[in-house]
């Protein structure tokens, strides 16, 4: 019998402050450690409330969970692994988290629709040298899943040369170990 290996992490801020959410451990699954959540939320403290969130490659859900935690009006959580995507509707459960929506999918085949409505945030963080930043970029834009001003959070590899769209101005940036991550500003 294969069962998936589970750890945890805690929100950090909001009304589940403090409150665990499983994680799936996956080859690949990095997820967004304490210091650059709380970093990241610091930039975003103003814009969060009442936000529609869309979380690329969700992974553990730590960015979406925060999201909703600190008051985002709705999130969707788009993750292609089976057994993370699970554990993230459990998550949601149990946090009677009714403004997250999970959907099973690969990211890159659902930017290349055109949403109903475009996003106010949008969190990249995708496996590590798959170019797959470029490749949701481009398609964040051909199909107009930004809302006027959205923040744009992406978090690669500290290596990575960011090729971004031109209108896409850099708000904040900053390393941790072998992470780099930034916040954009859609214009």
């Amino acid at each position: 019998m294969n069962k998936s290996k589970k750890g945890s992490l805690n929100i950090i801020g909001g009304q589940w402050r403090s409150r665990k959410i499983e994680v799936f451990d996956a080859e690949g699954l990095r997820p967004t450690p304490n210091r650059v959540r709380e970093t990241l939320f610091n930039w975003l403290q103003t814009d969060i409330f009442n936000a529609q969130c869309l979380d690329l490659f969700a992974g553990s859900g730590a960015l979406s969970f925060e999201s909703a935690s600190r008051g985002a009006k709705t999130v969707v959580q788009i993750e292609n692994n089976v057994a993370a995507c699970r554990i993230l509707k459990l998550n949601a459960e149990k946090l009677n988290a009714s403004q997250i929506q999970v959907i099973q999918t690969n990211a890159l085949s659902y930017l290349k629709n055109v949403p109903e409505n475009p996003f106010d945030i949008v969190f990249i963080d995708p496996p590590f040298g798959l170019n797959l930043v470029a490749q949701s970029c481009e398609l964040l834009e051909k199909y107009h899943w930004l809302a006027p001003y959205a923040k744009i959070y992406i978090e690669t590899e500290t290596n990575l040369t960011l090729n971004l769209p031109e209108n896409w101005q850099l708000l904040k940036s900053k390393i941790a170990g072998e992470v780099a991550y930034h916040l954009f500003e859609f214009r």
